[in-house]
């Protein structure tokens, strides 16, 4: 295998062992944060450890799984009503994915799409993240794209890609002793298409960035491979 071929294999996770079935993919959801307080957008890159066995050394939004509490954890405000719309037209959990996006951008970037609240003791994956004295803001959030992890790898995720302006953050800075990626960066659109990316990422950028000149532009579901995809409209 060349060495394009084997990056390409391991930025999208082990493979599946011959004779395995495919495994069933995993809800998830992934953060796209747009700045427009300079004379470029800029959209907030985070970089994965060497170590990890999915999308290595990669630049990436920050995201992950949903987990159970993402379901029941409270929120100062809910999906707009269009966008609620969607997730149930494709029968999948958007306000369970939404948090999970908001969670995990803390939890990877540290950094509050939220409103102040007061802090509250919770037990969990929002335990420290209610304790800063913010609740989740689901009302910024739109969809750009969704894409799911091809059979042939081992780890699969059902992945919705969000999008919110970054003025609706509590605050630009990084929470101390919070995130998970060894490095996060302001970029515009420009340099972030140079970074090492997943191809998944590549075209998700594009479509972030077509987006924001064309706000009701289709959404893009990615149904099958990340090199070679079969697209339809959301």
């Amino acid at each position: 295998m060349s060495e394009a071929l084997t990056a390409a294999a391991r930025a999208q996770g082990p493979p599946r062992s011959p004779g395995q079935r495919a495994v069933r993919p995993k809800n998830a959801a992934t953060m796209i944060l747009v700045r427009r307080d300079g004379p470029k957008p800029r959209v907030l890159m985070g970089r994965r450890n060497d170590r990890h066995t999915f999308m290595p050394g990669m630049w990436v939004f920050p995201g992950g799984r949903v987990d159970r509490s993402d379901r029941h954890a409270p929120a100062a405000s809910d999906l707009k009503p269009e966008i609620a719309a969607l997730f149930d037209n494709h029968h999948r959990p958007g306000r369970a994915l939404a948090m999970a996006a908001v969670r995990e951008t803390f939890e990877e970037a540290g950094l509050l799409l939220a409103r102040p609240a007061p802090s509250r003791p919770a037990a969990g994956p929002w335990r420290e993240f209610l304790a800063q004295g913010a609740l989740p803001d689901l009302s910024p959030l739109d969809i750009v794209a969704r894409a799911i992890t091809p059979p042939s790898v081992a780890k699969r995720f059902d992945t919705w890609f969000l999008m919110a302006e970054a003025d609706r953050l509590i605050s630009l800075e990084r929470q101390p002793d919070c995130g998970e990626l060894d490095e996060i960066a302001w970029v515009d659109f420009d340099e972030a298409i140079e970074l090492k990316l997943p191809n998944v990422t590549r075209f998700v950028l594009g479509e972030a960035r077509a987006r924001l000149d064309a706000p009701h532009r289709p959404r893009i579901f990615l149904k099958k491979g990340v090199s070679h995809p079969t697209r339809a409209v959301l």
